[in-house]
């Protein structure tokens, strides 16, 4: 054989590999499975679609049979703060519960940082601030290198009757700080106990 017609049939044995991995890929992508055998979530399932929206990259929800503080606001919304914990890295991660007790929609738009680098953390936590009122300092919501608060986000539509889990991390107050005001715009604040 010619090196011209081996050429040839190098290139007609690749066109064929190629369209065979394209007709397998294509018929993948209707098989109606994950790849590990389970059809896909198409709705008719009893999970709700409130549930969904919750399955975020969130930090876990606190122990909900705890309260340690309760903000009640304007259009019946209230928080329910589960837990304010000190971590070892120097944070302080304060955990809850936002719940809808109107009957309309509720989107807390007012809950934003109104600072330009937490821009991107819409319908968020990012407005939210401890205050130490004894050393008179304020604790902003800490935010990730992509600007990202390191918050709650994506908390638009809440359902009336409807509840979700919620928190923000912050710097620590010092280790003598045993008390802070937690507040978030729109809301009244409520005093609670850092633990650890």
């Amino acid at each position: 054989m010619s090196m011209r017609h081996t050429t040839k049939a190098r290139r007609g044995a690749a066109a064929a590999a190629l369209a065979a991995g394209l007709a397998l890929a294509v018929a993948g992508c209707g098989s109606g499975d994950d790849g590990d055998g389970k059809k896909p979530d198409d709705g008719s399932s009893p999970k709700s679609t409130a549930a969904k929206d919750d399955e975020r990259d969130q930090e876990p929800a606190a122990d909900s049979s705890k309260s340690i503080g309760e903000m009640k606001g304007p259009k019946d919304i209230v928080i329910t703060l589960h837990s304010a914990v000190r971590d070892g890295g120097g944070f302080v991660t304060v955990s809850g519960t936002v719940t809808n007790h109107g009957n309309m929609l509720f989107t807390p738009v007012d809950w934003r940082s109104t600072e330009a680098e937490l821009a991107k953390s819409r319908s968020s936590l990012s407005g939210a601030s401890l205050v130490d009122q004894a050393g008179k300092k304020r604790y902003l919501v800490l935010r990730d290198t992509d600007g990202q608060c390191l918050c709650t986000t994506g908390l638009s539509g809440i359902k009336p009757n409807e509840s979700r889990p919620v928190f923000a991390q912050f710097p620590a107050p010092p280790k003598d700080v045993k008390e802070v005001d937690f507040q978030i715009p729109t809301m009244p604040s409520v005093s609670i106990e850092l633990s650890g």
